[in-house]
Formats: structure tokens, sequence, C-alpha cells
């Protein structure tokens, strides 16, 4: 079971939810850069949390399935077509053997995944079948899609396409002759419109940045420069110089740390980031906030907001309360 790649994308690359607990050794945790996204559509194709998906960047791949799959893209808004039909977002899409999808540029947001049944069948790295593209190893071949590759899938997959989308029936329809359900599942990180608000906790090194430095940081617009990526998105905007200057000793980085290096240009850690820098750390962007971020393009504006360590875990409560009630709504789907 196979799904071949007729034209890679910009940049596609297989993710799952990372490889975590391994920073210690200088292990990065890789994995989807937004995980709302990905978890919603591996629900939707009614994989376990666990399953690989293939991470889209504004520019999407051409993919032709060899048989029949369950597939679902959750995330980004990306023009595509299954067959030359429109392909309905946010819902569980029966692709018959030989269907071609196309999946050109990013309408808003940046980032999608295309999940199918079964998940892509790839040889777990170190507990994970995420994509690390600095150190090449884990998803394909430790790299992005290129044309001519072709991806497996579960031995099983194009009769867990069938079992499955059978337990939509109640809720399936055809619509412009694409097998689909009448349901979706909510769009919980794209943005609605920018520039898009973050929250951030003060960092360890804030107090090294001047009161005018501090307030810059808070008050200014951001854009997230070209120079981004999977490891750090750069904002552009006001350099930010640290008053009292000097060596700073190497310390552990997270996901949504922010640190500032000789040029002042803020740098926001991503999935792929490092494990420890020594760069000044002005800020830490709370959790909650990461996966929308992750959905802005280069480019995309954004404000920062100061926020309590309080205020943080209120946030990430109410985004996995958000995430927990469209995963059941999802599994209702299932059920009836």
């Amino acid at each position: 079971m196979t799904v071949r790649v007729a034209k890679p994308g910009l940049l596609s690359t297989v993710q799952d939810r990372g490889r975590h607990g391994l920073q210690h050794l200088g292990i990065v945790p890789c994995g989807a850069m937004d995980p709302v996204a990905h978890a919603l559509a591996n629900a939707l194709v009614g994989n376990d949390a666990e399953a690989a998906t293939l991470e889209l960047t504004v520019i999407g791949p051409e993919l032709v399935f060899g048989h029949d799959a369950l597939i679902a893209l959750c995330g980004g808004e990306f023009g595509a077509t299954l067959d030359g039909r429109a392909l309905p977002r946010d819902r569980p899409v029966l692709a018959r053997a030989g269907a071609r999808l196309v999946l050109g540029r990013t309408l808003r947001g940046s980032r999608a995944y295309l999940a199918i049944a079964g998940g892509i069948a790839l040889e777990p790295v170190l507990g994970s079948r995420s994509t690390y593209l600095p150190a090449r190893f884990g998803g394909f071949e430790g790299r992005a899609l290129r044309a001519g590759d072709t991806l497996p899938l579960a031995p099983d997959a194009a009769e867990l396409a069938a079992a499955r989308y059978a337990h939509l029936a109640a809720g399936a329809t055809r619509r412009d002759g694409i097998d689909t359900v009448r349901w979706s599942a909510p769009p919980l990180t794209l943005p609605d419109r920018e520039p898009i608000v973050l929250h951030a906790m003060e960092g360890q090194h804030f107090g090294l940045f001047g009161a005018a430095a501090q307030r810059v940081f808070f008050d200014a617009t951001w854009r997230v420069a070209p120079e981004s990526n999977r490891m750090g998105f750069r904002l552009g905007g006001p350099a930010l110089v640290a008053d009292k200057a000097g060596e700073l000793l190497s310390g552990p980085t997270c996901l949504g740390t922010v640190q500032v290096p000789a040029n002042g240009a803020p740098i926001a850690l991503m999935a792929d980031h490092q494990t420890t820098g020594g760069y000044p750390k002005i800020a830490e962007i709370a959790s909650a906030d990461v996966p929308r971020l992750a959905q802005l393009a280069p480019g995309g504006t954004l404000r920062i907001a100061r926020c309590t360590l309080e205020d943080a875990l209120a946030l990430a409560r109410a985004a996995r309360a958000r995430l927990d009630a469209a995963l059941r709504a999802i599994s209702w789907g299932y059920a009836k």
C-alpha cells in the first residue's frame, strides 16, 4: 500500500508528535509544527495519536494513491483538488485507487497535515517517525519528499479505509463526486486576522534588556522573516539591544523560547529548535499559542502580550479543552 509523490511541494515532510525526553542527550524534539491540526487530521481518519502525517508547507505536493485510502487535510487552507474536484477540508474523504491529490499554494495559514487511515508506515527512529532535516534522520530518509518517492502505508490501509468509512455512513455524503461527510472539525489554529496576538512570559534574561527594549518587545508589531524555518522564526522589527552585554553560558532551550542574537532580531524557537543556546532569552511564548504562530507564513505579523505563568497554564488548559471537545465530536461521528 503506497502513495506516489508526483510533485513534492515546497517542503513536505513526515511528522508525528516528536521524540521527547531526549534533549539531555542533544536530540531535538522535532514533530508537527502545529500539533493541534496534526491531532485533528489523525482523529478524522480514525488513527491513534501516535500515527505519522505528512506536513505540508506553503506549497503542497501532488500525490497519487495506489489503493483506496481514507484521508483528511487539516490546518492551513491550501488550494486542494482530488481528481480535479475541490477537496473538502477538515473532514474524512475516501480517495479511490488511482486518485490524484493536488495541493497548491496556501490561501490562509502556512502548514497543513494530511493524515491517511493506518498512518505512514515508516520505521521509527528513537521512538518517532518525525523528520529531523539538519541531521537527516527520521521520516522518509531524513529529508523532505522529492518527485518519484513512494511513501509506504499500512498493509491493510485499503481495508481500514473501507471499514472506517462504513462507520461514518450515517453522516456520509457524496459531494461533487467526492465521498466525504456532512460535518467537519473546527480549524482551531488558523489566524482569523493579523497581527495575531501571542502571550509570553518574561524570559530568564529579560532583566538584561533596558526599560526601552522591554517596552518595545511588547509594543511592537513583529513580522515573520523569510529566513524562518522549522528551527526558529526570525522576527523582523525594531532591534533589541541588551544593556548589560557580556558572555552568557549556554543553557537549555525549549519550544517557544525567544532568543535575541547580537543583531537584535528576536528568534522564536520552533519544533526543530536546538537543545541549548547562549543568546539572551528575553521571553517564553505560552505553549498554547505556539501552534498559531506555526501557521504564520513569512511576512505574517504578530504582537506579543505579557502574561504570567498562571496565565500561560490557564491558556494551555483552555486550548486542551477545545481540542478534547473537537476530538470527542469526531469520535461521535464514528459512533453513529
